[in-house]
């Protein structure tokens, strides 16, 4: 065979592959990275350690494409994410071998999601993990809160909003994180180590419970939430952990570890209002048990006086005097006996309206 120029064998190949491999192919891959520049959507697909290539999904098709695949799994495509693409192959002389993406199959990368978390859970359950913060006391009274939040979240301000007007003095502190995506996880265990640092004793702060917060989104920026590290994390942690982290559709497995999981930073702050309005009826009703006590008390004393009073009175010597009989005293003393008496001894008779001396 005649030697070829570069350009010949780029077309022959070209040429092959158009022949060989012409139509689409559905491809399960890996998405390890993904941007977007001038419309397009740019990607590295890869198979584990085997393989990989370059994918580009056009603009005209990155729309119809992306907005499909939100409304079915309730996410955004990312790095991370396990797909079924329909693509095509294309070889160009400079840029080499790469797929055109047409089409995306979501009921694949849910069924992922769905068989990861379930691994997830299944290591927690091993681990002894899942019902761990179960077995931590939860405070009487639930004052001091640390919050781990974005800072500038509306779910955040909604949370603060709802605890200032309640009529309770709660204390929050802010350990702000990142609560979406996959740098979520660690942003959120950093939050976590922070709090234990300011929990040392020497510094006299003990917090009630950490209250894990975010408004609502897609699932996508909610599945951190479901990753094995944080949520072990989460388990083992000694405070009590309270989740409100926006889920509308699906619990998520911080949700499973977490102390009590509400749906949102509202419902959280509700959630921490309704046990203090619990508190302070339980000590109503203890005040108005212990005034009906007191009372009660009070009327038996009061009787008990009563009794005393007329027992008193049965034995005042007027009363006796008023029924005919009389005191007789000598030298200021009572004379209970004749014996004591002599005759021209000076005595005083004691009657109701007065006293005469008398000789015997």
């Amino acid at each position: 065979m005649a030697p070829l120029t570069l350009t010949e064998l780029c077309a022959l190949i070209g040429e092959v592959l158009d022949e060989r491999l012409a139509g689409s192919f559905w491809v399960k891959a890996e998405i390890s990275s993904l941007s977007e520049r001038g419309g397009h959507m740019y990607l590295d697909l890869v198979d584990g350690k085997t393989a990989k290539m370059r994918a580009t999904c056009w603009a005209g098709t990155k729309e119809m494409l992306t907005a499909y695949f939100e409304s079915e799994t309730g996410q955004r495509l990312q790095p991370g994410l396990n797909v079924l693409v329909e693509a095509e192959i294309q070889y160009h002389p400079v840029y080499g071998l790469s797929l055109s993406i047409l089409g995306i199959d979501p009921s694949y990368t849910l069924g992922d999601i769905a068989r990861q978390r379930q691994q997830t859970i299944n290591q927690l359950q091993k681990d002894g993990l899942l019902d761990a913060q179960q077995l931590l006391p939860l405070p009487t009274l639930i004052r001091r809160i640390a919050v781990i939040s974005s800072p500038n979240a509306a779910g955040y301000e909604d949370f603060k909003h709802q605890l200032d007007n309640s009529g309770y003095h709660f204390e929050t502190q802010l350990f702000g994180a990142t609560m979406q995506g996959e740098q979520a996880p660690k942003s959120i265990i950093a939050a976590l180590e922070e709090i234990s640092n300011v929990q040392y004793p020497m510094s006299n702060i003990q917090y009630d419970c950490i209250a894990i917060i975010r408004g609502g989104g897609a699932t996508t920026d909610l599945s951190c939430f479901d990753n094995y590290e944080l949520c072990a994390v989460c388990a083992q942690y000694e405070i009590p952990i309270i989740s409100g982290i926006g889920h509308t559709r699906d619990i998520s497995v911080l949700d499973l570890v977490a102390h009590q999981a509400l749906k949102t930073p509202t419902a959280v702050a509700e959630w921490l209002i309704h046990r203090m309005d619990e508190q302070a009826e339980r000590v109503r009703n203890l005040f108005i048990r212990l005034q009906r006590t007191a009372e009660r008390q009070i009327l038996i004393r009061q009787h008990r006086i009563d009794m005393l009073q007329q027992r008193l009175a049965a034995c005042n010597p007027e009363r006796i005097y008023r029924m005919g009989y009389s005191l007789l005293t000598k030298n200021g003393k009572v004379v209970r006996s004749v014996s004591e008496l002599q005759e021209g001894d000076i005595v005083t008779t004691h009657l109701a309206d007065g006293s005469r001396d008398l000789t015997v």
